[in-house]
């Protein structure tokens, strides 16, 4: 049985901290891959900043050279918000062999009891949480916890770096840095 981990998000932009999580929980729970699902309409925030296609081309810049990742663009295939549980179920039906693991930050551990079908969903995957400074990981649901280093960086703070003029240098990969200053993103 294929084993995969799931990192969903806006990715607006990718950044290091997306990677080390997801090398970290790959590592640590012994993954096949890790499937990197960014968002189409997520219920929780505004619109992106950037369109599907800059988001995709950043992703595909991040994870160059990792075998063990890959992107997946199943949340765009359908109208509407985005909420995991579709995409699970969608993502069950075409990989019936498969068993799934959804990571998630603690900031998502504290909302989980406000997702769409939260009780159907933990019992469709395997909750993986990764600690975020600020935020607990208490919870009901069955959330296991990696042992992975906490990351600080944010696709906010890379924006807001952006239009304030400073670097992000290291905080993204080199390859999505260029793209980022060639097409004015965030400016």
């Amino acid at each position: 049985m294929k084993r995969v981990g799931i990192l969903g998000g806006t990715f607006d932009p990718p950044h290091m901290g997306h990677l080390i999580v997801a090398e970290g929980i790959r590592e640590a729970l012994e993954l096949d891959e890790i499937r990197f699902l960014p968002n189409n309409l997520p219920p929780h925030k505004a619109k992106t900043a950037t369109t599907n296609q800059e988001r995709l081309d950043m992703l595909h810049l991040s994870i160059k050279g990792n075998p063990c990742f890959q992107v997946d663009t199943i949340e765009w295939e359908r109208e509407g918000p985005s909420y995991t549980i579709d995409t699970i179920k969608l993502l069950k039906e075409r990989e019936p062999s498969a068993e799934w693991y959804f990571i998630i930050g603690a900031d998502m551990i504290e909302y989980l009891p406000k997702w769409k079908q939260v009780d159907e969903l933990a019992s469709l995957v395997h909750f993986t949480g990764v600690k975020r400074p600020g935020y607990r990981e208490e919870t009901d649901y069955p959330v296991t916890m990696a042992d992975i280093p906490e990351i600080a960086v944010s696709s906010s703070l890379i924006r807001a770096k952006i239009k304030e003029g400073k670097s992000i240098k290291y905080l993204v990969a080199e390859e999505v840095k260029l793209y980022i200053e060639e097409n004015h993103l965030y400016g």
